[in-house]
């Protein structure tokens, strides 16, 4: 039987799409104007993997003072973040989603357009099972972080951004005695060699992210 997913919210971190701003880890491949293109395709093709879940909640989490522009530009729930920085968002995320109707949350990340659908939607069981569930991404970080109550302090900035996220959020999650679980893991594009590895698969398919798929086979059209 199906998992029904009634008591279910899905929360995307996005920014507002600006020059300087996001994915700055790839301007050595692609120039920051490029890059406001491409981040849009990347949120818009993620909201579109979300909406085939069939969780009921769906928003954004953004930082504080972009959430005019977001709400602009997505056809969400969009809520601004407490705090400052990555950190501070997850834990946003936890606080501000838990309740009012929703007992699983899942904070992901924008980078993972890609990504199964039946992964992204069989992270929801695990978090009915689980303290905490993460989605490891292949760099030793994590697109995913599900859970059924806020955990203060969990996503603290340390490490966040580098190799070393994955590892120090589970010394954390060891430390408070939570019970984890971890889904597939997976890519995410941060590197101009994430970006080349993600072009080379939506060529064969285009349709696991069309928007972006698009957007590569432009950009690949007209530079050497």
């Amino acid at each position: 039987m199906a998992d029904p997913l009634h008591d279910c919210a899905l929360v995307i971190m996005a920014k507002a799409p600006c020059a300087g701003r996001v994915k700055t880890r790839l301007e050595p491949a692609v120039p920051p104007d490029a890059l406001v293109a491409l981040y849009r395709c990347l949120i818009e093709d993620t909201v579109a993997l979300a909406r085939q879940t069939g969780v009921p909640r769906i928003a954004v989490v953004c930082p504080r003072g972009d959430g005019a522009d977001v709400a602009r530009w997505l056809d969400v729930e969009v809520v601004e973040q407490e705090g400052d920085g990555l950190a501070a968002g997850l834990d946003s995320v936890f606080r501000l989603f838990v309740g009012d109707g929703c007992r699983r949350v899942i904070a992901f990340n924008g980078d993972t357009p890609h990504l199964p659908p039946d992964t992204l939607a069989g992270a929801f069981p695990l978090v009915a099972r689980h303290d905490l569930v993460v989605g490891p991404t292949e760099d030793g970080g994590y697109y995913l972080a599900g859970a059924r109550r806020a955990h203060g302090g969990l996503f603290a900035a340390d490490g966040l951004g580098t190799g070393g996220a994955l590892r120090a959020l589970l010394a954390r999650a060891a430390e408070r005695g939570l019970g984890v679980a971890l889904t597939e893991a997976w890519y995410d594009v941060d590197e101009g060699s994430d970006l080349a590895r993600l072009g080379a698969e939506l060529r064969r398919t285009p349709a696991r992210a069309p928007r972006t798929a698009a957007w590569l086979a432009a950009w690949n059209a007209r530079t050497p």
